[in-house]
């Protein structure tokens, strides 16, 4: 990633803000924070870096939110969704197009909301979002082009990260 997508992701923001947003509330409703993995393991480590972003969500956000180790699409309270739609609205342009790539990066508004409030960094957001994918290259190894793309995706939150500091 490099600033001009950044900029040009806050151009975007400024042409279709109100329908960017309507877009990012429906994504919250599969944010990869709701749904934890059934391996003892993994389900452990991801309360470990999970749990602390659920609850500063849910104190920012004034949300009480759902997780599963199911599949299936959970149901979280219209409050939840109301409240992420206010406080993605609370955002800058410049903030909005940094949570909006996040998001996307890691698959996850919680994440990408306390990466743009400053709650954690790039490493701590880029640890919580791939935690199934490093424990299991830990466990069977690593696959070489699985790796480089999580460098780049991890690269590209520092990017993020940098971008939210000027």
């Amino acid at each position: 990633m490099t600033n001009q997508k950044l900029t040009q992701a806050v151009d975007e923001i400024k042409q279709h803000r109100c329908d960017i947003i309507a877009k990012l509330v429906q994504f919250s409703k599969t944010d990869s924070l709701l749904y934890w993995d059934k391996d003892s393991e993994i389900a452990s480590q991801q309360e470990q870096l999970w749990t602390p972003i659920l609850l500063w969500a849910g104190q920012t956000l004034h949300a009480d939110y759902k997780t599963t180790n199911k599949i299936e699409l959970i149901n979280q309270e219209k409050k939840a969704l109301d409240n992420m739609r206010q406080f993605m609205e609370s955002m800058n342009d410049k903030e909005l197009a940094a949570f909006y790539l996040a998001s996307m990066n890691m698959k996850s508004e919680l994440l990408a909301a306390a990466l743009v409030k400053g709650k954690i960094n790039a490493e701590q957001a880029y640890k919580a979002a791939y935690i199934e994918e490093i424990c299991q290259a830990e466990r069977w190894g690593k696959d070489e082009l699985a790796e480089k793309r999580r460098q780049e995706l991890k690269q590209e939150l520092t990017e993020i990260e940098d971008f939210l500091k000027q």
